[in-house]
Order: structure tokens, then sequence, then C-alpha cells
């Protein structure tokens, strides 16, 4: 038999470096959660993505066991590392802070494609161009 869900909580967390000082912690302390196993699990999934803030989706059940789901870094934060910007235009529509290629934005597309309500690069790339745009990257 499935076990009964008590909670959802959704946080975003920096990737390897999930700690039980807030938002963590009392976020998940609420609902009877082993934080301290939380955190190792997390990290040692996350490792591999240092320099990301990634959501993440976890599930408390009635028995306060967990599982947690990770979701892919925001696009936004995606497209600023494969341009290497600091951060977007204050006026996107008037300023640009950089340019990004169609190959990096197919590149972009294709790892957020998971979070994405599509199964289509052509419009994975749209939806990315549009993030793109709305920071000030223009699209050549």
């Amino acid at each position: 038999m499935a076990k009964k869900i008590k909670a959802v909580v959704k946080l975003h967390i920096p990737a390897g470096q999930a700690t039980p000082a807030p938002p963590v912690g009392p976020a998940l302390a609420q609902h009877g959660v082993n934080i301290g196993e939380f955190t190792r699990q997390f990290n040692e999934a996350t490792k591999d993505k240092q320099g990301f803030k990634l959501p993440c989706d976890i599930i408390v059940y009635e028995d306060r066991t967990f599982t947690f789901k990770l979701h892919q870094p925001p696009a936004s934060a995606l497209i600023k590392k494969a341009i290497g910007v600091e951060k977007g235009s204050g006026t996107p529509n008037k300023q640009t802070v950089g340019t990004i290629t169609k190959a990096q934005l197919k590149e972009v597309a294709e790892k957020k494609m998971s979070d994405l309500n599509t199964k289509d690069v052509e419009s994975a790339m749209k939806i990315v161009e549009g993030t793109a745009k709305s920071l000030g990257i223009k699209v050549v």
C-alpha cells in the first residue's frame, strides 16, 4: 500500500549547501522531518550542480519519512551562465546586456526540457528565448 502524503514543501535551495538554518529547517521541522538526514541527502545529490539555486519539491509522508524531487535550475540562471553575465538588464526593452546564439539557446532549452510543458525542442527554445529577452539579452 502506498504511503499517505502529509505535505509537499517547495523550496529553492543552493546546490550542495543545504543547512538546517532557515529556510530549510523551519519549513521541514513543522512536519516532523529529520532535517539532518534531508540536508545530507540533498547535498549529496546536488554536489555536481554547485553555483545554482535549485527548485526542490519535498514530499513528506504521514510516518515522517520524505522523498524529494529536484528540478533544473531556473532558465534565467542557465542563460546567464551560458553567456557569462552576472545579472540581467534593469530595462530589458531599452538596454541589452549581452547576446546569445541559437546553439546556446538550444543547449539551455534541452537542459530545461524536463521542467517545461512541451516535448518539442523548437517550442522549448521559444520559451527560453522569451526568458532571454526579458533579461535584456539579444538572440542572434
